[in-house]
């Protein structure tokens, strides 16, 4: 992925997908969004620091995306999709970034 890390995938897909099933008002669309990016970047996780190293980090953006949920009803909804998407990138970035080509 030329240019673009993981984390910054990741990150976006979180933010990307919340904000797509908002401004839409179609959920799918933004799990279609959120899926995608979460696909490319498992891709490059695996790649970067193996298949332990990607499934981990893939339950980690699953359980952000589950985890904004009821964070939502603490923060508000924006500040909970920011916060789950800071805590994956920067797991991303600590388990995957460092080894990047």
């Amino acid at each position: 992925m030329a240019g673009v890390s993981a984390s910054t995938v990741a990150a976006g897909g979180l933010v990307g997908g919340y904000a797509i099933a908002r401004w839409t008002k179609r959920r799918e669309l933004g799990g279609a969004a959120l899926a995608a990016a979460g696909a490319v970047a498992a891709r490059e996780w695996r790649q970067q620091a193996g298949t332990g190293a990607a499934a981990a980090l893939t339950g980690a953006y699953v359980a952000a995306f589950a985890g904004s949920h009821p964070l939502a009803k603490k923060l508000g909804a924006w500040p909970a999709v920011f916060t789950v998407a800071g805590a994956v990138a920067a797991a991303s970035w600590a388990v995957a970034g460092r080894s990047a080509k």
